[in-house]
């Protein structure tokens, strides 16, 4: 009975008669990106993927900093916040000036607020809200 259950499911999940409608494939080759392309996008998105780098975004969203101030918001070591910030500035996520002989850290550009603001818009609506 249950592998009955499984079977059904699992047969949702895929075309019973192979089928593919070659309009639709020729229209999704003519918008098929470069593998470099998406080489950097998964790049991006591996780089997203750690939480200390996005508690970094996410003190750069409020204001730009020196890694002084950013090694104090997220409680780590000199060295550790300059790792990850030299991943960041490699992905063009983040950028710097020197003022002096600090470093500013800055996003990049509006592109990168918005995948993370989309991305914390997402997860909040998805937590159950707290009673």
């Amino acid at each position: 009975m249950a592998s009955d259950l499984k079977e059904k499911s699992e047969s949702c999940l895929t075309c019973e008669v192979f089928n593919p409608h070659e309009m639709i494939i020729e229209l999704l080759k003519k918008k098929e990106l470069d593998e470099d392309v998406y080489q950097r996008l998964s790049d991006i998105f591996k780089a997203l993927s750690d939480p200390t780098r996005l508690k970094i975004i996410n003190a750069l969203r409020v204001k730009e900093l020196c890694v002084c101030d950013i090694q104090e918001a997220v409680g780590l070591s000199t060295s550790a916040v300059s790792h990850q910030l030299r991943i960041l500035r490699n992905l063009d996520l983040v950028k710097y000036r020197k003022e002096g002989r600090q470093a500013i850290y800055s996003l990049a550009d509006e592109h990168v607020l918005a995948l993370f603001s989309q991305g914390l818009e997402h997860v909040l609506e998805s937590i159950p809200e707290k009673k």
